[in-house]
């Protein structure tokens, strides 16, 4: 059994922190020690990492579950929450359940981004090359283990995991993709040209993205969401699939088409 949990939230999300208040007590009566985003934890280190929010939460913990090693769950009160696990009104039973080890870890890949004279960071869902808030569409090299692929003139590029597939790159035009499959997604972001479409290549493959010195421009480099470089002409990315992979706990049979019918239909009541 779990003897310290991470809980996890963003700042100013109200509704997420209740929740996760209401966790933390529901643990303490079965002797677990919850921690709160950033409590120190010299003398305890977390075993899993409870997000509440919606997907943006959860990738944001997931960076913190990365770091740790430790398995993620996330609590859905977002709009629609591919990645969450749990609703909310089923809070105290899930704990339970993952309190008496009825669950299963499933291991998802994860994205390694370089840029010389950065860290690699690592993305569950995706790495982006986008113009950010440059006026114009950018031109982006795009290249597969040194073979050309093509010049994307855009508003940006997404190498997704198909767990990414339904995030940025789906809206984006992107196909949907089951998790497991051994595979990376390079979509176009309102592309210029009609004849870009997203395209799966292998996850073992190495996916270069080239800010184009052709012209004057910048662009920003974005992980999972969160900003990480600004990008100038002659700038290069590299992308690969990690050997480090991330453990998302699992309280229901995993029914993935079932979930995206459901969550896309729910996205378009929401929409109306």
């Amino acid at each position: 059994m779990f003897q310290t949990i991470q809980l996890f939230w963003l700042p100013n999300q109200r509704q997420a922190e209740a929740c996760a208040m209401e966790a933390a007590r529901i643990l303490l009566k079965h002797g677990v020690r919850p921690l709160l985003p950033g409590e120190a934890v010299k003398d305890a280190v977390p075993e899993l990492l409870l997000s509440f929010g919606g997907d943006g939460a959860l990738l944001a913990a997931a960076r913190e579950a990365i770091r740790w090693d430790i398995p993620l769950m996330g609590v859905n009160l977002g709009t629609v929450g591919f990645l969450t696990e749990e609703e909310p009104g089923r809070l105290e039973a899930a704990l339970e359940e993952i309190l008496s080890g009825r669950y299963t870890l499933e291991e998802r890949e994860l994205l390694e981004a370089e840029l010389p004279g950065h860290r690699p960071a690592l993305a569950l869902n995706d790495v982006v090359v986008s113009r950010g808030g440059y006026a114009r569409l950018i031109r982006v090299g795009c290249r597969v283990n040194g073979e050309e692929y093509g010049t994307f003139m855009a508003d940006g590029l997404i190498v997704a995991t198909p767990t990414g597939s339904t995030g940025y790159s789906l809206s984006a035009g992107g196909p949907i993709v089951e998790p497991g499959t051994d595979c990376m997604l390079i979509t176009p972001i309102c592309p210029h040209s009609l004849q870009h479409h997203s395209s799966v290549v292998s996850s073992r493959s190495e996916i270069r993205l080239t800010l184009q010195e052709d012209r004057v421009q910048s662009a920003l480099l974005q992980i999972d969401g969160q900003s990480m470089a600004n990008l100038h002409a002659g700038d290069e990315v590299t992308v690969r699939t990690s050997e480090q992979r991330i453990r998302l706990l699992r309280l229901h049979p995993s029914r993935f088409f079932t979930l995206i019918r459901r969550k896309l239909s729910e996205w378009g009541t929401i929409q109306q």
